[in-house]
Protein backbone atom coordinates (compact mmCIF):
# COMPACT_ATOMS: atom_id res chain seq x y z
CA UNK A 1 0.00 0.00 0.00
CA UNK A 2 1.27 3.20 -1.16
CA UNK A 3 1.83 6.00 1.57
CA UNK A 4 -0.23 8.29 0.02
CA UNK A 5 -3.28 5.63 0.04
CA UNK A 6 -2.20 5.23 3.94
CA UNK A 7 -2.20 8.40 4.56
CA UNK A 8 -6.02 8.80 2.59
CA UNK A 9 -7.06 6.06 4.48
CA UNK A 10 -5.42 7.52 7.67
CA UNK A 11 -7.07 11.11 7.19
CA UNK A 12 -10.07 10.92 9.02
CA UNK A 13 -9.04 9.81 12.13
CA UNK A 14 -6.49 12.42 12.38
CA UNK A 15 -8.66 15.50 11.92
CA UNK A 16 -6.21 18.48 11.47
CA UNK A 17 -2.97 16.33 12.58
CA UNK A 18 -0.65 14.60 10.15
CA UNK A 19 1.38 11.98 10.85
CA UNK A 20 5.00 12.26 9.47
CA UNK A 21 6.87 9.94 6.60
CA UNK A 22 8.61 8.11 9.14
CA UNK A 23 5.01 7.46 11.36
CA UNK A 24 3.64 6.21 7.81
CA UNK A 25 6.62 4.33 7.35
CA UNK A 26 6.03 2.87 10.48
CA UNK A 27 2.66 2.26 9.51
CA UNK A 28 3.62 0.24 6.85
CA UNK A 29 6.13 -1.96 7.87
CA UNK A 30 3.72 -2.86 11.14
CA UNK A 31 0.90 -3.69 8.17
CA UNK A 32 3.17 -5.66 6.44
CA UNK A 33 3.74 -7.85 9.54
CA UNK A 34 0.43 -8.33 10.30
CA UNK A 35 -0.81 -9.31 7.09
CA UNK A 36 2.44 -12.21 7.01
CA UNK A 37 1.69 -13.59 10.40
CA UNK A 38 -2.08 -13.56 10.16
CA UNK A 39 -1.81 -16.15 7.38
CA UNK A 40 -0.86 -18.00 9.87
CA UNK A 41 -1.66 -17.02 13.47
CA UNK A 42 -5.49 -15.28 14.19
CA UNK A 43 -4.05 -12.11 15.21
CA UNK A 44 -7.39 -10.64 13.32
CA UNK A 45 -10.56 -11.30 12.06
CA UNK A 46 -9.89 -9.04 9.90
CA UNK A 47 -8.19 -9.75 6.25
CA UNK A 48 -8.49 -6.75 3.90
CA UNK A 49 -5.60 -4.84 4.20
CA UNK A 50 -7.58 -1.27 4.19
CA UNK A 51 -10.59 -2.89 6.31
CA UNK A 52 -7.34 -3.02 8.73
CA UNK A 53 -5.91 0.20 8.09
CA UNK A 54 -9.03 1.78 9.53
CA UNK A 55 -10.58 0.00 11.98
CA UNK A 56 -6.95 -1.00 13.12
CA UNK A 57 -4.89 1.74 12.91
CA UNK A 58 -7.45 4.73 12.53
CA UNK A 59 -9.41 4.21 15.45
CA UNK A 60 -6.22 3.70 17.40
CA UNK A 61 -4.55 6.45 16.49
CA UNK A 62 -8.20 8.54 16.95
CA UNK A 63 -8.21 8.04 20.38
CA UNK A 64 -3.92 8.46 20.67
CA UNK A 65 -4.79 12.28 19.31
CA UNK A 66 -7.77 12.63 22.15
CA UNK A 67 -5.57 11.38 24.52
CA UNK A 68 -1.79 11.90 24.43
CA UNK A 69 -0.14 14.66 23.19
CA UNK A 70 2.59 13.87 20.09
CA UNK A 71 5.63 14.70 22.70
CA UNK A 72 4.50 13.30 25.67
CA UNK A 73 6.60 11.62 28.37
CA UNK A 74 3.34 10.19 29.93
CA UNK A 75 3.01 6.52 30.46
CA UNK A 76 0.38 4.44 29.52
CA UNK A 77 -0.67 0.11 29.66
CA UNK A 78 -2.42 -1.42 27.22
CA UNK A 79 -4.86 -4.55 28.73
CA UNK A 80 -4.75 -7.37 26.47
CA UNK A 81 -2.76 -5.91 23.43
CA UNK A 82 -3.23 -9.01 20.78
CA UNK A 83 -2.40 -7.72 17.59
CA UNK A 84 -0.94 -3.94 19.66
CA UNK A 85 -3.87 -1.78 19.16
CA UNK A 86 -4.61 0.19 20.43
CA UNK A 87 -1.15 -0.11 22.07
CA UNK A 88 1.68 0.39 19.47
CA UNK A 89 -0.42 3.20 17.16
CA UNK A 90 -0.16 5.40 20.74
CA UNK A 91 3.58 5.10 20.78
CA UNK A 92 3.43 5.66 17.22
CA UNK A 93 2.33 9.16 17.59
CA UNK A 94 3.70 9.48 20.29
CA UNK A 95 7.18 8.41 20.63
CA UNK A 96 8.14 9.45 24.30
CA UNK A 97 5.19 7.77 25.86
CA UNK A 98 6.40 4.95 27.80
CA UNK A 99 4.58 1.79 27.08
CA UNK A 100 3.24 -1.40 28.75
CA UNK A 101 1.70 -4.01 26.23
CA UNK A 102 -0.06 -6.75 28.10
CA UNK A 103 -0.54 -9.94 26.22
CA UNK A 104 -1.25 -13.35 27.89
CA UNK A 105 -1.07 -15.32 25.09
CA UNK A 106 2.41 -16.60 23.53
CA UNK A 107 2.09 -16.36 20.20
CA UNK A 108 0.20 -12.66 20.09
CA UNK A 109 3.08 -11.63 22.42
CA UNK A 110 5.97 -12.93 20.31
CA UNK A 111 4.56 -10.86 17.47
CA UNK A 112 4.07 -7.84 19.81
CA UNK A 113 7.96 -7.67 20.34
CA UNK A 114 8.62 -8.62 16.67
CA UNK A 115 6.72 -5.67 15.58
CA UNK A 116 8.63 -3.40 18.27
CA UNK A 117 11.98 -4.37 17.14
CA UNK A 118 10.66 -3.76 13.08
CA UNK A 119 9.80 -0.73 14.10
CA UNK A 120 12.87 0.29 16.12
CA UNK A 121 10.59 1.00 18.97
CA UNK A 122 12.15 1.88 22.54
CA UNK A 123 10.33 2.51 26.17
CA UNK A 124 8.05 -0.53 24.76
CA UNK A 125 7.55 -3.27 27.11
CA UNK A 126 5.79 -6.47 26.36
CA UNK A 127 4.32 -8.52 29.89
CA UNK A 128 2.52 -12.13 29.49
CA UNK A 129 0.95 -11.64 32.73
CA UNK A 130 -2.79 -11.24 33.96
CA UNK A 131 -4.06 -8.13 34.09
CA UNK A 132 -4.77 -9.16 38.26
CA UNK A 133 -1.11 -10.00 38.63
CA UNK A 134 0.14 -6.30 37.32
CA UNK A 135 1.10 -4.05 40.28
CA UNK A 136 2.00 -1.51 37.74
CA UNK A 137 0.21 1.96 37.64
CA UNK A 138 0.02 4.24 34.51
CA UNK A 139 -1.08 7.62 33.07
CA UNK A 140 -3.49 5.88 30.89
CA UNK A 141 -4.98 2.49 30.77
CA UNK A 142 -6.31 1.03 27.28
CA UNK A 143 -8.27 -1.68 26.43
CA UNK A 144 -9.80 -2.91 23.18
CA UNK A 145 -11.66 -5.66 22.21
CA UNK A 146 -10.74 -7.26 25.44
CA UNK A 147 -12.01 -10.48 26.57
CA UNK A 148 -13.99 -10.96 29.98
CA UNK A 149 -13.93 -6.87 29.07
CA UNK A 150 -17.13 -6.63 32.51
CA UNK A 151 -14.73 -9.07 34.93
CA UNK A 152 -11.27 -7.04 34.02
CA UNK A 153 -12.76 -3.62 34.05
CA UNK A 154 -12.25 -3.00 38.08
CA UNK A 155 -8.65 -4.17 37.94
CA UNK A 156 -7.98 -2.27 34.77
CA UNK A 157 -8.67 1.38 36.55
CA UNK A 158 -6.33 -0.02 39.59
CA UNK A 159 -3.54 0.56 36.87
CA UNK A 160 -4.70 4.14 36.58
CA UNK A 161 -2.68 6.28 38.75
CA UNK A 162 -4.22 8.96 41.01
CA UNK A 163 -6.09 11.40 38.31
CA UNK A 164 -5.10 9.03 35.40
CA UNK A 165 -7.25 8.04 32.61
CA UNK A 166 -8.69 4.64 31.43
CA UNK A 167 -9.91 4.84 27.56
CA UNK A 168 -12.13 2.39 26.27
CA UNK A 169 -12.39 1.69 22.54
CA UNK A 170 -16.28 -0.67 22.65
CA UNK A 171 -19.35 -1.02 20.86
CA UNK A 172 -22.08 1.52 21.91
CA UNK A 173 -24.13 -1.72 23.87
CA UNK A 174 -21.18 -1.91 26.02
CA UNK A 175 -20.92 2.15 27.02
CA UNK A 176 -23.31 1.87 29.71
CA UNK A 177 -22.52 -1.09 31.28
CA UNK A 178 -19.04 0.86 31.37
CA UNK A 179 -20.18 3.17 33.31
CA UNK A 180 -22.24 1.22 35.93
CA UNK A 181 -19.47 -1.28 36.49
CA UNK A 182 -17.02 1.94 37.50
CA UNK A 183 -19.43 4.27 38.89
CA UNK A 184 -17.11 6.33 40.45
CA UNK A 185 -14.91 7.41 37.51
CA UNK A 186 -15.77 10.92 36.19
CA UNK A 187 -16.46 9.82 32.53
CA UNK A 188 -16.22 12.15 29.37
CA UNK A 189 -19.18 12.07 27.06
CA UNK A 190 -18.51 9.03 24.87
CA UNK A 191 -17.08 10.06 21.52
CA UNK A 192 -18.29 8.01 18.04
CA UNK A 193 -15.43 6.86 16.03
CA UNK A 194 -15.23 8.35 12.38
CA UNK A 195 -16.95 6.22 9.78
CA UNK A 196 -18.60 4.19 12.61
CA UNK A 197 -21.95 4.05 14.14
CA UNK A 198 -21.21 1.49 16.92
CA UNK A 199 -17.84 1.83 18.09
CA UNK A 200 -16.87 4.49 20.85
CA UNK A 201 -14.16 5.86 22.43
CA UNK A 202 -14.88 6.50 26.49
CA UNK A 203 -12.60 8.14 28.37
CA UNK A 204 -12.51 8.59 32.52
CA UNK A 205 -10.82 9.50 34.98
CA UNK A 206 -9.71 7.99 38.19
CA UNK A 207 -10.99 9.80 41.51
Amino acid sequence: MTPERLTKLLAPFLGEAQLSAAQIQQVSTYLALLLKWNSRTNLSAIRDPEEIITRHFGESLFAARLLVAPASGESAIDIGSGAGFPGLPLKIWSPNLALTLVESNQKKAVFLNEVIRALHLVGVTVLKDRVEQLKLHADVVSLRAVERFEAILPSALGLASGGGRIALLIGGSQVAKAKSLLADVRWEPAVAMPSSASRFLLVGTAR
